[in-house]
């Protein structure tokens, strides 16, 4: 019996770096489960699209497929486009069996790949101390979203013993910039932003200019194509694969 696909399904951007990153972290899926067909596909703005992706697994004979959402916060993207393409691929293909599982969210894990970013972003700008932090998300009209970012930046905090703030770079405040300077108010100078993004954009790009501006020492990358992420969307995977199986 063959295994389900695995399809990572990302957002998109217009940016290329965001695509690319998306491929890398496929590939370190596939490294980790060569015996799985494992691709990935774009709600938007990138290709290839998911009705693209899910034309082609059924095509080669796959009637069953796990679609892990790349998505950090459960806001609209994952409460309607992604279902809106589920149900339209289903449509399409009669007997086709696909199951969504649940975002890559906001583990706890994830906070290891923060530091590693923030150790290469504070070596690069030559910083050996910090006073604070700040969390810089995409933002969400939902409240729920944001907060489970605050949450994540007060679990940092904790562990590295700071003041940790979260911001946003659209849709909600205060914005990195806003949050830098509410630091500096305080005194603080050293401070430092993370980029709680999956992959390279506009929205990360923004945050971390306003970031720089404001007097933030060093502002990380994105967290990229990781063996950790490639590990949480193999754990959403094996899960959705279970649920396809008839009681």
């Amino acid at each position: 019996m063959t295994a389900p696909a695995l399809v990572a399904l990302a957002h998109g951007s217009r940016d290329k770096r965001s695509a690319q990153t998306i491929t890398a972290l496929v590939d370190e899926v596939r490294a980790l489960r060569p015996d799985l067909k494992i691709e990935k596909a774009f709600l938007d703005l990138a290709r290839p699209d998911f009705q693209t992706v899910v034309d082609r697994l059924v095509k080669k004979g796959y009637d069953e497929i796990v679609v892990v959402p790349l998505l950090l916060t459960e806001a609209y993207h994952a409460k309607v486009d992604v279902p809106e393409a589920v149900a339209a691929a289903t449509a399409r293909h009669e007997g086709l069996k696909i199951r969504v599982t649940k975002i890559l969210g906001l583990e706890a894990c994830f906070l290891e790949v923060l530091d590693l970013r923030m150790r290469e972003a504070l070596k690069e700008a030559r910083v050996r101390e910090l006073d604070a932090l700040v969390l810089a998300a995409a933002g969400s009209s939902d409240a729920l979203a944001n907060q489970s970012v605050a949450r994540l930046a007060r679990v940092w905090g904790t562990h590295h013993k700071l003041p940790v703030t979260a911001a946003f770079a659209s849709s909600a405040p205060p914005a990195t910039g806003e949050a830098v300077r509410a630091f500096r108010g305080e005194g603080r100078r050293h401070i430092a932003v993370a980029s709680l993004f999956l992959a390279p954009g506009l929205l990360p790009d923004r945050a971390a200019e306003l970031a720089l501006e404001a007097g933030a020492v060093a502002v990380s990358a994105p967290l990229g194509a990781h063996p950790e992420i490639a590990r949480t969307i193999l754990a959403r995977y094996a899960v959705g694969a279970v649920e396809l199986v008839p009681v």
